[in-house]
């Protein structure tokens, strides 16, 4: 009979580490990072634009990268396309430093 020691089981009972609050900025930017927090409830595009202070075509140019790393979803609302977080962003938002 073999026996080997479980890896990792000292730290199986100690606490998750607390987030690094600029982490979120750091991995994605302060221009992404501020959407990303911004979009805890459905914005469009000229909303985000209009409280960041810039154009809706920067906002937008930074949604398509969010929307396509899946860290945002679109819905249509009419005329209009309302952005999100998604559940991947959600988390990453949360143990971002949000």
């Amino acid at each position: 009979m073999l026996a080997y020691p479980s890896r990792g089981a000292a730290t199986l009972w100690e606490p998750e580490p607390e987030p690094d609050a600029p982490a979120l900025t750091a991995l994605l930017g302060a221009p992404r990072s501020t959407l990303l927090r911004l979009l805890a409830e459905p914005l469009p595009t000229v909303e985000l634009a209009r409280r960041l202070g810039v154009t809706p075509s920067a906002v937008s140019q930074h949604l398509r990268v969010l929307h396509a790393t899946g860290l945002v979803t679109r819905a249509r609302d009419g005329r209009r396309v309302l952005y999100r977080r998604s559940p991947l962003g959600e988390r990453l938002a949360r143990h971002g430093g949000t």
